[in-house]
Formats: structure tokens, C-alpha cells, sequence
């Protein structure tokens, strides 16, 4: 998706300044929000692409005028909604309108820290042998996809090179649509900084990790 959140390569944002000591939380209600995305993630009524998109697919003035948080509260509310578990109107209201919808599973407060523990590992098997290996030369797709990608804009359509292959691994685009995990090879691949960002670039190199349907032999 060409979204506001794919800001690689864009000019006139300013400078990242990192805030010295930086508290995890700024506000109660951020802490607050961490706990339902993580809390309504548990249930397995959705997946962390779907969370992903959902994020993404807020409209660009309100992404940009967006905090990190507000966006994750936003993105947690279209899910909330798309998915049967809340109406527009009980979200509005602050309270339930209907009998609640039963859910896969739960997670209890006292189980979270062993389940963020454990993660959610994403390498799986493949169907097929990997394509390349590294020292290939490879060029990207031109892709423009409506929906999640894990390829950026900035890296489309460019010559790079095969440095790391990282086994199989779910497929963010299937998975974001509820498609199944379609297994894809990762791969790191680098490229020329000056192929990204043109002759004025005072970088040397660009490592992005890239899935198999991204790229094509060079």
C-alpha cells in the first residue's frame, strides 16, 4: 500500500531527533492502548498483518496528525468494527449496545509476560527450493499493491544484490488478507545507495530483508 506510513526517501519531515531518556509511555493511555492491541491480538481474531494494515489504511491527514499510539488505537478500532466485535456506535458511546461475540481464546493478565516471551516465530517450511542465493544479481518489482506490502517504494524497481538468505517465512501480503501464511524465502539484499536516492546520497549502501515475489533476476 502506498500509505503515509511508507515515508522512506521522503523529503521535507525534518530530522529524527531521539528524546534523551525517553520514558516508555509519555501518557496513561498509551500504556493503556499497548494492553487492549496486545490483549484483542490474543484472541486470534486477527493476525499482526491484519493489525499491520489496519494501521496503514488510515487516511493520510489523519495518519501525519497522528501520535504512534493514536494510530494503534485507530487501527485497533477498524478491526474491532470489521470484525463483529464492536459497532461504530458502541465505540462512540464508550460502552456495549449488544451481547458480546464469542472468541476464539483469551488471554489472561497473569499469562502475557510468557506469551510476549515466547513471540510469534514466523519461519516456516517451504513449498519449493529458493530461487536465488547469495551473489545474485537481482532487480526489484514494480509493485503497487492497494493492500500490505513489507516492500517499500523507495525500493521498487532497482538493481541490488543477494547477501542473506533467512529460510521461509510468512507471507505479510497473504497474511494481511487473511489468505493463509503462503511460505516465501527472505532474502537481505543490498543495494547501491546511490540506485535509491540519486548521486547527491552520502550513503554507500542500503540492506533491506525483501521476500521471493518482490524480486526478479536482474
Amino acid at each position: 500500500m502506498n500509505g503515509p506510513h511508507d515515508m522512506g526517501g521522503q523529503q521535507n519531515f525534518g530530522r529524527v531527533v531521539a528524546e534523551k531518556d525517553e520514558p516508555y509511555f509519555h501518557h496513561a493511555w498509551e500504556r493503556r492502548t499497548l494492553g487492549l492491541v496486545v490483549a484483542m491480538g490474543g484472541t486470534g481474531t486477527w493476525n499482526l498483518d491484519m493489525s499491520r494494515s489496519a494501521r496503514e489504511s488510515l487516511p493520510p491527514a489523519q495518519y501525519l496528525a497522528s501520535s504512534y499510539y493514536e494510530i494503534w488505537i485507530e487501527g485497533l478500532r477498524k478491526l474491532l468494527v470489521a470484525h463483529g466485535l464492536a459497532t461504530a456506535e458502541e465505540l462512540e458511546r464508550g460502552r456495549a449496545l449488544v451481547p458480546p461475540v464469542a472468541l476464539k481464546r483469551t488471554i489472561a493478565a497473569g499469562d502475557v509476560a510468557a506469551a510476549l516471551a515466547r513471540g510469534g516465530p514466523t519461519q516456516r517450511t517451504a513449498a519449493r527450493p529458493a530461487r536465488f542465493k547469495p551473489g545474485d544479481n537481482v532487480r526489484t518489482r514494480n509493485i503497487h499493491p492497494g493492500t500490505h506490502t513489507r516492500l517499500p517504494r523507495y525500493c521498487r524497481d532497482k538493481p541490488g544484490t543477494i547477501v542473506r538468505l533467512h529460510g521461509a517465512h510468512v507471507f505479510p501480503d497473504s497474511n494481511a488478507l487473511g489468505k493463509g501464511e503462503d511460505p516465501q524465502w527472505l532474502y537481505t539484499v543490498r543495494f547501491d545507495a546511490r540506485e535509491l536516492w540519486g548521486p547527491d546520497t552520502t550513503a554507500s549502501a542500503v540492506h533491506a530483508d525483501l521476500f521471493e515475489p518482490y524480486l526478479q533476476p536482474a
